[in-house]
């Protein structure tokens, strides 16, 4: 089975922490160039220490904020001047939580941009470059949202789906020049994100954390969290050359938390 990306160049979002550090590392360790994205140089910094390049490849990162789409366009197109990324993962910090009948509208316009708008600037960016290769992997990063909503993320929900159906769409207009348009939907992760939301159930239900997290593990066949690691395994096989004829699909990885099919 051919996972090797020797010679391929990827740009990861939110590849400063998380599963964005995770997806960075995994891709490396198949042989990428890797350039991660985010808005924190420091932690990008920690991150490009942590991956291999025992392999030859040459590493970079870009510091950019999703909260100025206009500043990100500009800097990624200076950056695909002088590289072809053939893989491109879209992944960033979710909404804050709350009811969505509570959201105010500037909450909504703020997770699109964020999500749908940037992930859009990104794919228009790399996908010239991307068709003259022959070769792309676009991977989403979601939630297993987009199945089943999760109480208390109302902004999040409505963002993600809307992501899940802009992708599906690219996935048939791209398919024909080699470019495949994936989405990998998180479970418990432990990452910060999980840490905010383990400790607003504890506010809002005036419980332990213990509780908290016991409540949440019950939820899931395997009975506990996910490492970061576990997600950008299956990032990572998307990304390369084995998952070729996989194209337009939501994959959670999720521990079996989800229950529809």
């Amino acid at each position: 089975m051919d996972i090797s990306l020797l010679g391929k160049n990827a740009l990861v979002g939110g590849g400063s922490a998380g599963i964005g550090r995770a997806i960075a590392i995994e891709l490396a360790l198949l042989g990428a160039n890797v350039t991660v994205l985010a808005r924190t140089e420091s932690s990008l910094l920690e991150t490009i220490l942590l991956l291999d390049s025992s392999q030859g490849q040459q590493h970079g990162f870009l510091v950019a904020d999703y909260s100025n789409s206009q500043a990100l366009v500009t800097m990624v197109g200076t950056l695909v001047q002088d590289r072809t990324f053939h893989v491109l993962v879209n992944n960033t910090g979710g909404p804050a939580g709350g009811p969505l009948v509570a959201a105010q509208t500037a909450d909504l316009l703020s997770a699109y941009n964020n999500h749908l708008i940037c992930n859009h600037l990104l794919v228009q960016a790399v996908v010239p470059g991307m068709k003259a290769a022959g070769y792309g992997r676009i991977i989403n990063v979601i939630s297993t949202s987009v199945k089943e909503p999760i109480e208390g993320l109302g902004v999040s929900n409505t963002t993600r789906w809307a992501v899940a159906s802009w992708a599906k769409t690219l996935s048939v207009e791209l398919g024909p020049f080699g470019i495949t348009v994936n989405n990998v939907l998180p479970g418990f992760t432990q990452t910060s994100r999980l840490d905010e939301i383990i400790e607003k159930r504890m506010i809002n239900g005036d419980l332990t954390r213990d509780g908290v997290e016991a409540a949440m593990k019950n939820q899931v066949p395997l009975r506990r969290f996910a490492g970061p690691e576990e997600i950008a395994a299956a990032a990572a096989f998307l990304a390369s050359p084995a998952a070729g004829y996989i194209n337009g699909i939501n994959l959670p990885v999720d521990g079996g938390r989800t229950k529809s099919l």
